[in-house]
């Protein structure tokens, strides 16, 4: 029996043989659980430094970022479940297990669904009490199921829903270890994942060119132009948010002058640099997988977190 790809179907495989726990791992994406780190900035940017001052707090936040990478593989597996068709006309995404035949979707569905219902009781364990699984249920519900079935198909609202998902895990941060986040962090993850969302949707339009809207409606929609103008508006509003981020800290010292702002320039080149793999290099389609790979970008990251640690630790705020 073959698909419409050419490949074995993997209905006469066995469903729990070491192909098919191999597709199933792929299609749960462990390499896009990086983006669950958003979960530790509210610890990182807390007053009184919880991260180092009460260690049961960041095994809290540890906790909370296992439980996301839980519901986002089951967001995952769910999200190329509704797409098989589509991704069949994607250069790339033809080759993901479900779309290539190799991953059985009966197999996909039940594991979504044991994901789903197993990460509520470690929720409620890690919290004791109903707001960390509010926002992880919120966070399901709209990611793996508004974005999946309806909103995705709906212009603008498909990248604004992906910023939200960021928002989404930075507050459960701060939820599940009881403090306030900052307004202006939470206005900086939430443009910053408006970047990558809008560069994502750049390289899909320039990838596919005139099949775009085969692969995925909402795609007619957009532009090159028009998704330059957006991005251009975003990269500024991140330098001038995470600007009032580092200077407004309250977890930094604020004298001689706010200390965290020496690592805007870190922030800033971040950026540029990221716009430069999108437009010189044609890169954006996997965020993650640009971080990974291009040596300068990683080393303006982890430049940018050993400063920030070095503030925080070595001077008293």
């Amino acid at each position: 029996m073959k698909n419409l790809s050419g490949s074995q179907s993997i209905e006469r495989v066995a469903p729990l043989s070491a192909r098919s726990l191999q597709a199933l791992i792929r299609t749960m994406r462990p390499r896009q659980w990086i983006k669950n780190i958003f979960v530790f900035a509210a610890i990182a940017f807390s007053e009184g430094r919880l991260w180092y001052t009460e260690p049961v707090q960041l095994l809290r936040v540890i906790g909370a970022f296992i439980a996301f990478c839980m519901a986002a593989s089951a967001i995952y597996l769910i999200n190329d479940l509704v797409d098989i068709e589509k991704d069949r006309a994607h250069p790339k995404k033809r080759h993901r297990p479900l779309a290539a035949g190799i991953l059985s979707p009966t197999l996909a569905m039940v594991t979504a669904a044991i994901l789903i219902i197993a990460v509520f009781p470690f929720a409620f364990w890690l919290d004791g009490d109903l707001d960390f699984m509010l926002v992880l249920a919120i966070y399901i519900a709209v990611q793996g199921f508004l974005y999946s079935y309806w909103l995705k198909n709906v212009v603008i609202f498909d990248i604004l829903i992906i910023a939200a998902g960021f928002i989404l895990r930075a507050v459960a941060g701060a939820v599940v270890i009881d403090i306030v986040i900052t307004p202006w962090l939470i206005v900086c993850m939430g443009l910053l994942a408006l970047f990558l969302g809008i560069g994502k949707r750049r390289h899909e339009l320039k990838l596919l060119e005139d099949g775009a809207g085969n692969h995925r409606r909402i795609l007619d929609e957009y532009s090159i132009p028009l998704l330059d103008q957006m991005q251009a508006i975003v990269t500024a509003s991140i330098v001038m948010a995470y600007s009032m981020t580092a200077f407004s800290a309250p977890v930094a010292p604020q004298k001689p002058f706010p200390m965290l702002m020496i690592t805007i320039p870190f922030v800033v080149y971040a950026i540029f640099r990221y716009l430069y793999l999108i437009h010189q290099r044609d890169g954006g389609g996997a965020p993650e997988d640009l971080v990974l790979q291009d040596r300068p970008l990683a080393l303006s990251i982890v430049l940018w977190g050993v400063t920030v640690l070095g503030v925080l630790v070595l001077f008293p705020s």
